[in-house]
């Protein structure tokens, strides 16, 4: 049995958070949340996996490659907070953005209850996809 198949074995593997026997949040392989938590590195590799899966999904609109940079972060993060389905819901704003009337499309974004519950950050996302330019 090499180490991986055993500590799979005694840890168990699990995908989503759960507490173990003496009350520690865990998740993955044995892994201590509560006390260990995660490094940067490990921070960093789930937001670039997280980031390649938003713009996976966001490549299956038909207009989203001809989108400058500004935009595609400005989808790209919202597509990160909201979810897929959730993300998809913003069936105006998504047909302005595809239609290029991006005034139109951030002042649709500021209309969502998205918008109160995210406040600064939908400003600052409806902003740039207004005028292209991320302050």
């Amino acid at each position: 049995m090499t180490l991986l198949e055993q500590l799979h074995l005694h840890e168990g593997r699990r995908r989503f958070p759960y507490v173990d026997t003496v009350g520690k949040l865990t998740i993955g392989c044995g892994r201590n949340l509560t006390d260990k938590g995660l490094s940067d590195d490990e921070i960093d590799f789930l937001l670039m996996n997280d980031i390649q899966e938003c713009v996976h999904d966001l490549q299956t609109f038909p207009w989203y490659a001809g989108l400058d940079d500004v935009r595609k972060n400005v989808l790209i993060d919202m597509r990160f907070n909201l979810g897929p389905a959730r993300f998809r819901a913003f069936k105006q704003t998504l047909a302005y953005v595809a239609a290029g009337d991006y005034v139109a499309a951030g002042e649709q974004m500021l209309k969502s209850l998205w918008a109160k519950q995210v406040k600064g950050r939908a400003q600052r996302l409806a902003r740039a996809m207004k005028t292209g330019v991320m302050q």
